[in-house]
């Protein structure tokens, strides 16, 4: 297989005031390459979240019923989740920055069709569009690395992990006010609007990386995976709809077995594939997959719970009867939270690994469903059990990204990264299939209405919190390196490093 092209030798500073003082010598745009980038993957969250408090009117609205209502969150689970791999490997080959732009150019183009529409059918096609932006995150994990130094990396790939808790903590009530006092196509015109500013940002701030891994593109591989993803998704989400016994969700996942199946043996085959198997059979990259999986299930229950419990009527004994507007500010906490300790989590992982800190993330975010467990009756201790499985979250989010990077190599950041992120979507998927059944199953009539009891929320809790603590065996599983990743990243800078990828080595 080709060498991915290295990265050029910094260039030495040509006075010693700019070596006293570093922001001197770099300019506004690389500057500005890290908010461009985080300010991205906020959009990328706020994207994700502002169709949700419109789903209960969508029906009126659009004349639609309920059911292809719900297609306008389902669609953009199941692009986001085909497109992340698929635009991570083009940005490998292609130039990140350049499919970066166009995955937010795809979000932008799916508001405007959302703002001028009210034809479900079109509805669900631009919500599917917007599913590209998905790979925003693994996009600019990859740029980061390639661009910035080994001492910036961790703390910039740290708040760019982030950005997905900040950007759903600011969506929903963000989204819920424009509902409640504007006309519902204005909040897509305002996503339109906040996208055609990521996307100038990005095209002005960010250069394109040199590191590529050159070869053909995988289109079967890519249409394999497609399929295969595709049909295990639609039957997770449907499930409990369709019924889990159905010949429908059993001939999905039979399908999506058998096509999942197909695409492995094409991987291992091919000499260009989509997804390097082979990397991922290595216990660094595996497990941080299956920890992926497993961390989100766990930090999604978080908000999709928590969002149902407070706006549970005050007549079932423990909800608060909160509208959306305050469900959104009960959970704004958690995600300045995250903003706050990502600092902090790039620490733990310069000192003592991104593998300690994400087994230290996971096990705070099962303290976290401790707290939610011991009282969720009262509105400030759920305000800080869901901040504390939003700080953990913060360390988890931040550490799988290092733990990939150190352990692929550089012209293949972007794919593998999005591997990772598709494992995060499916155990969200799961996440949210389960707390369904878990939910529809422990129910009590309320003014004849049946409404999830208490204990159904905390099994759903518990359950998030075993799934924690998984997640955190998998990674206490993981490989040690007494390397850190910022000092991984500094040996790769070193000439002798640099030589050794030119001659091939």
């Amino acid at each position: 297989m080709d060498q991915p092209v290295p990265i050029p030798a910094p260039s030495a500073p040509s006075d010693l005031s700019a070596v006293s003082d570093p922001s001197a010598r770099r300019p506004l745009r690389d500057r500005m390459t890290v908010p461009a980038l985080a300010f991205g993957g906020m959009l990328m969250a706020v994207m994700q979240t502002v169709v949700i408090p419109l789903l209960p009117d969508l029906p009126r609205l659009t004349g639609a019923s309920p059911g292809a209502v719900s297609w306008m969150v389902t669609a953009t689970l199941l692009s986001g989740a085909v497109l992340t791999p698929v635009l991570g490997r083009a940005g490998d080959m292609y130039g990140k920055r350049r499919v970066l732009i166009a995955a937010l150019g795809l979000m932008v183009l799916g508001s405007v069709m959302c703002a001028l529409s009210s034809d479900i059918g079109v509805l669900i096609t631009a919500r599917a569009l917007q599913g590209a932006a998905s790979a925003v995150v693994p996009l600019s994990i990859s740029i980061l690395r390639d661009e910035l130094p080994p001492e910036r990396t961790g703390s910039a790939v740290a708040l760019m992990s982030s950005t997905v808790g900040i950007g759903a903590a600011l969506g929903l009530p963000l989204a819920a006010l424009i509902v409640q006092y504007a006309n519902w196509h204005v909040m897509f015109w305002a996503t339109a609007g906040l996208g055609t500013v990521g996307v100038t940002a990005v095209w002005w701030a960010v250069r394109e990386s040199p590191v590529r891994e050159p070869g053909r593109f995988d289109v079967v591989g890519a249409l394999g995976l497609a399929v295969g993803l595709v049909c295990l998704l639609l039957g997770i989400v449907e499930g409990g709809a369709w019924g889990w016994g159905s010949a429908r969700v059993l001939g999905l996942f039979l399908g999506a077995v058998a096509m999942l199946g197909l695409w492995w043996w094409h991987q291992l085959r091919t000499p260009r594939p989509l997804v390097d198997l082979r990397l991922v059979s290595r216990p660094r990259v595996g497990l941080s997959h299956v920890a992926a999986l497993l961390t989100g299930f766990a930090f999604y229950s978080n908000s999709l719970v928590t969002a149902q419990l407070v706006q549970a009527p005050e007549a079932t004994g423990y909800g608060l009867g909160l509208s959306i507007v305050q469900t959104g500010l009960v959970l704004l906490p958690g995600g300045i939270i995250m903003l706050v300790f990502s600092p902090v989590s790039a620490r733990l992982s310069a000192r003592y690994g991104p593998r300690v800190t994400l087994a230290v993330g996971t096990a705070v975010i099962a303290l976290g469903y401790v707290v939610r467990i011991a009282d969720s009756r009262d509105l400030w201790m759920i305000i800080v059990g869901a901040a504390v499985v939003g700080m953990g979250t913060t360390f988890a989010y931040s550490a799988l990204p290092m733990l990939i990077l150190g352990a692929v190599p550089p012209g293949q950041t972007a794919s593998a990264n999005g591997v990772n992120v598709l494992m995060r979507t499916v155990g969200q998927a799961m996440c949210s299939a389960v707390v369904v059944a878990v939910l529809v199953r422990h129910t009590s009539p309320v003014g004849g209405v049946p409404v999830p009891t208490l204990h159904g929320y905390l099994l759903a809790f518990g359950m998030a919190g075993v799934v924690a603590l998984l997640a955190c065996t998998a990674a206490l599983a993981i490989p040690g390196d007494p390397v850190t990743g910022s000092t991984r990243r500094a040996r790769e800078h070193t000439p002798a490093a640099r030589d050794g990828a030119m001659e091939g080595t």
